[in-house]
Order: C-alpha cells, then structure tokens, then sequence
C-alpha cells in the first residue's frame, strides 16, 4: 500500500484503531510524520519518531495544529457506550463528539497543508428499522450508503451531525482538501472495550461469561483490518462522501461464542433472555469495492486468538499507565487566578483530573474554586509523613507551591514525593537558595557575568564599590529575604535609606536605576533548557504586585534573557524582576522560582507552565510541546469580581 500523505494528524490514536494505525504507519514508510493526540497516555511501542500530544484534544489550538501543518487528517477520536446509553452519557457525548469533531474541523479547515479527511462514522446512523428485529433473523440485512437514516443513539447522532459539517465544508474547500466518511460496523480489536474483549478479560480471570441475543447476527471488523482499511480508503482521493466499511459477511453472536469455547474449552457461558430486540445487520461493499480492490480479511478464527494473546500478555505485564494524579496547590491563600490556570490545564491533559487547595487556614478564598479543599498542616520536615500519606490517600499526584516562604521545604523533598509518586513543581535545593536570597542571587550573578545590580548589606560598602555612586545618589533598601516588595524604600536618598534600613530585620541596598521596570514570567523544562519566556511591563504595581501589566515583543531581550536565566539552574516557572534603561541597559533586580502573582498573562502569551508541569511529570518530551508566543502584545488588568456560587451542602 502506497500512500501520497507525508504528514498525518491522527485523533484518538491511542485507542484500539488508532494504535493498529500507528502501527502500520509505522512499517509503511521511513518518511512519514505522525502527529497523535489523545487523551489516553503514550503508548509504549509508539515509534519515538512519531509525536504525540496528550490531552484534551478540545483544547488543540489552531497555532498548535499549524505548526505540524497534517496533509491528512484520520479523526478517530470519539466516545461511546454499551448498547444501551445511560443518562450521564449526555454531556459525555456532546463534549467528546459532537463538539469535539467540530472544534478539531475548525482549527483546521483554513490550513493550506491540508489535503484529505478521513471521519470514522458509524452504521448507527442507518434507520434500526432496517435491521433490527423481534425475533432473531435469518438473514442480515444488507445496508446501502443510500438506506434510510435515523440514527440509533447519541453516539450516531453525532456521527451524523459531523457527516453533515463535513458536507457542508466541501461545498466551500472542495478546491483545498476532500472528505470521506466510511461508516464503520461492528469493531472488536486488541486492547478493546467491544464485548469480545470483556469477555476475552473475563474468561481468563476465570469468570462466566453472560450471552444476550446469540442469535443476532453483526458485520464484526477487526480493528487491524479497519486501519489498513481507513489508509487503503485515504490513498483513494477519488472518493468521496459517505462509504460503508465492513467485512460485508455477518456472524451471530453464537459464533463468537463458539469461537471462544475453541480457545477455552471449560468456560462457562450463561445466555439470559434480553428485551433487546435482535439484530441482523452487514455492510453493503459495493462501493468499497467498486474503488478499493481491497476488502477485509480477518475472520473471528483468526482475530479472537490474536485477542487472547494479548489479553495475557497485558495480565503478565506490568500494569497499564494509569490516570495522572491530582493537583494539590499549596499556600493558595487567594489565589484565585492561579487555581483556575491550573484547573484549566489539568482539564486540557485529563479531564478526571481534580484540583486540591491546601492552606494551614481554614478560611482560605481560593477553597471556593478548588475542586477539594484540605487544611494542611505547615510545610516542617516532621509533617512530611502526613503530607505524604495525605496525598497517597486522596490520589494527589503533582504538587504546584505557590510560596517563598514554602519552597526550601518542597525542594529538600522532592526526591522523597517522587519515590511516592508526587512530582513537584519546584527547582533544586541550591537554585532555590540563591533565589530567595537577595544577596547571594546577586553576587553569584555578578560572578556569573549577568547584569544584576550590584547589592550589599552596608550603603557604604556599596558606594565603595562603586565609583559613579555617591551620597548623592539614590538609594533602594529591602529586605534580604521574603517579598521585595514589603517595606521597600524606593529611590531614596543617603540619609533616608539609612534610617529605613533600621526598621528592616536584614536590609540590604542597592543602587536605584532609572527606567522602565518589568517583569519577565518564563519556564525551564527538566534539561535546564528555558522552554519559553515573555517580558511585560509592569504599568500600576499595588503592593507589589502587577495590576496592570503589558507583553512586549522584543527578539533580541528575548534571546539575552533565555541566555542568562540557563545560568541559574532553575527549573519549571519563574519570574524576573528587571530595570530597562532608555539606553537599552538591562539591570536584573531579583529572580522568583515560582509562579508569580500576574503570571497568568504569561499563560495567555504562550509560556503553558502548568500545562508544560503535566506534561514532563507524565513523561512527556516538551520538544513536542512548542513555545507559541502570542502574535500581539496582551494587557492584564486584576480587577475584583463578584462571583456567585451554588452552596455545597
């Protein structure tokens, strides 16, 4: 098989077809790009040559998808029940299929690379009338792309709906890329959820099997054969529309049974009467085969031992990676903002993912937007124990500080959380220091040959040191530790700085430069490499922190910054605190390893810290996770809001 696509976006490549997909993309051809999303993780026998995103892919932006630019889009993704679909399957569907199958068109039907989309749709849209029965059939029925529709349930009613999107794309990009939507039937495969497999699980846990409706008869396709059938259908850019994608020769119920018993030949099988009504239903290849000279060749004999095989060779393995952890923040005080970035990015990985705020008082703010509250006890060595167990017990896989004051005792530990699990999102032990300690983060920086401002514990130690300083000079005296911004004295004069530095426990001071203050919020991924970094002006500071704050672009600070801040041996999110001159002289105040008050505009400008967090404690390579700065400058304003909630009882 020959195929004309170079660069292939598959959704839901992690499930059963997708994985049967990767696989044979991966030994068709050296040359081809695959770019898989799931929400599901990576699994291990992907090609590492091949990316992959985890996440939700109704977060997948249009830059992201640009970036890979696909030639051929396999939209698999999708989500699905058991026969009869129960009430909670109502969002379900509409965020998985429905809306998902329409956010995943949007952001890409506008790319030039785009040439062909290949939609999986469903036989459920046909009318059931036409094969379904109140009585077991002696026949199947024959269905035909041009049958009577009325589809089944949710599941086919969103299939329906993106057939019709699809149509309605072509009459606008018919010039730009083509759509076919094979209607698929009755799938089973390796790693399934299909009834063959639960009953493959089930019978070598050693359990009875129960059988509904043995005599239906269904058109089963195995997975494998359905990707090569998908491939074999996207290499034929000729056809178009809706196209059925089936064995076209039906089997009952009773022969996958029978199939079963052959493999296990003490099983036990128990058949329960069912108000189901029966089924008896097969796809119509003459389309197919009036295009493809190809049709599926796997039969139940062959496919139902593959299965088994595999079914024990996952029993015997270690156990499959399971959902990432949650997310505890802690020291959320109020930290209203940073709570809902850091929910919105646990979401876009998985959406099971829960947000715990941890505080040692119990009348926290941000607990009303957490998703779970705990009241934890202070962050001192001999509560590790308790921290731990706490979030062992409660499933808290990731750890986001959120404090100065907090972060020595996370970085000590961080060893001893990952041992039980817990990634945390914090620098080493020695970086942290030097960060918190305005002092040292100055001389070490000076040894370093970064352009920090000169800082000293004596005023005149500092004029000493520096000749273009006098008594006549401007003065900024702080704190050696904790925030710099309380009880800053700020661009005073000799005299007044001294007599500040009397009410401050460890002053330190440093020259006052003129010019433009800004902040910079970036994040180092676990190689030491910064991974993404934007500056932004700070136009109305209230106790510190930015109320107003502007992005800039500025390549070339851009590129200094990134240099300097590889220096420092940081990792995961940081802030800058800087002084441009109107000489273009750059003066770096302070460095803070954490996630910054106003750093939820850097999120929005493209440095994805929480997201970028999951990823790497999922194993992820952020080389697959671009930097996509914002194309314009962004303003944040931090205004109070009024929000009104319903009462937890």
């Amino acid at each position: 098989m020959e195929l004309p696509f170079k660069r292939i976006f598959i959704s839901g490549g992690a499930g059963v077809i997708g994985q049967e997909m990767v696989r044979c993309l991966a030994a068709l051809d050296a040359e081809i790009q695959v770019l898989v999303g799931d929400i599901k993780p990576r699994p291990a026998d992907f090609p590492a040559r091949f990316q992959y995103r985890q996440g939700d892919l109704n977060f997948l932006s249009e830059q992201e998808i640009a970036d890979f630019a696909p030639d051929l889009f396999m939209h698999l993704a999708a989500t699905f029940e058991r026969s009869t679909e129960t009430y909670g399957f109502w969002e379900e569907n509409f965020r998985h299929n429905v809306r998902l199958s329409h956010h995943l068109m949007t952001v890409q039907k506008d790319l030039p690379s785009l040439k062909r989309v290949v939609f999986a749709s469903s036989y459920l849209i046909y009318d059931p009338a036409l094969y379904t029965f109140t009585e077991a059939p002696a026949r199947p029925r024959s269905l035909r792309e041009d049958d009577p529709i009325l589809p089944r349930n949710l599941t086919g009613m969103a299939k329906l709906s993106h057939e019709i999107e699809l149509r309605f794309l072509q009459t606008f990009r018919a010039a730009q890329f083509s759509t076919v939507c094979p209607r698929i039937y009755r799938g089973y495969g390796r790693n399934g959820r299909d009834i063959t497999s639960r009953w493959v699980r089930a019978l070598l846990a050693g359990e009875e099997i129960t059988v509904y409706g043995a005599e239906s008869m269904f058109d089963y396709l195995y997975a494998a054969d359905t990707a090569e059938g998908l491939l074999r259908l996207a290499a034929a850019e000729a056809v178009t529309g809706i196209i059925n994608l089936g064995t076209g020769r039906a089997r009952r119920v009773a022969d996958v049974v029978a199939v079963l018993q052959q493999n296990f030949p003490g099983m036990l099988a128990k058949y329960v009467a069912s108000d189901i009504p029966f089924e008896g239903s097969q796809a119509d290849m003459t389309l197919w085969s009036s295009h493809i000279d190809w049709t599926p060749p796997t039969t139940l004999e062959v496919a139902i031992p593959e299965i088994i095989a595999h079914e024990r060779a996952q029993a015997a393995a270690a156990a499959s990676a399971k959902a990432p952890g949650h997310i505890l923040v802690s020291s959320v005080s109020g930290k209203v903002p940073l709570v809902q970035a850091v929910r919105q990015a646990g979401q876009r990985l998985y959406p099971g993912i829960r947000v715990i705020g941890a505080d040692i008082n119990a009348q926290a703010l941000a607990f009303h937007f957490a998703d779970e509250s705990w009241v934890m006890p202070p962050t001192a060595d001999e509560q590790l124990p308790n921290i731990i167990s706490y979030c062992q017990e409660h499933g808290v896989g990731h750890i986001i500080p959120t404090r100065d004051g907090e972060l020595d005792f996370w970085s000590r530990h961080r060893a001893a959380l990952a041992t039980a699990g817990i990634a945390v999102l914090v620098s080493e032990p020695d970086a942290v220091k030097r960060c918190l300690d305005k002092l040292e983060f100055a001389v070490l920086g000076q040894q370093a040959g970064l352009p920090v401002i000169p800082t000293s514990l004596s005023i005149d130690s500092l004029l000493a040191d520096d000749a273009a300083l006098s008594q006549e000079s401007a003065f900024v005296v702080k704190e050696r530790f904790g925030a710099g911004s309380l009880s800053l004295g700020l661009n005073l004069p000799y005299a007044t700085a001294v007599n500040h530095a009397q009410n401050l426990r460890e002053p330190i001071f440093q020259p006052f430069i003129q010019g433009r203050e800004i902040s910079v919020d970036g994040y180092v991924d676990r190689a030491g490499r910064v991974h993404g970094l934007v500056p932004r002006t700070r136009d109305i500071v209230v106790s510190g922190e930015s109320q107003i704050t502007t992005t800039f672009h500025d390549p070339e600070l851009v590129a200094r910054l990134s240099e300097m801040v590889a220096k420092l041996g940081l990792y995961g999110p940081f802030v800058l605190q800087a002084v441009l001159t109107d000489d273009g002289q750059l003066y770096i105040i302070e460095c803070n390893c954490r996630f910054g008050g106003a750093s939820t505009l850097g999120i929005a400008a493209g440095v994805d810290s929480f997201f970028w967090f999951l990823q790497e404690a999922a194993g992820a390579d952020l080389s697959q996770y671009p930097f996509r700065p914002a194309p314009g400058p962004l303003r944040q304003v931090r205004a109070a809001a009024d929000v009104v909630m319903e009462v937890k009882r």
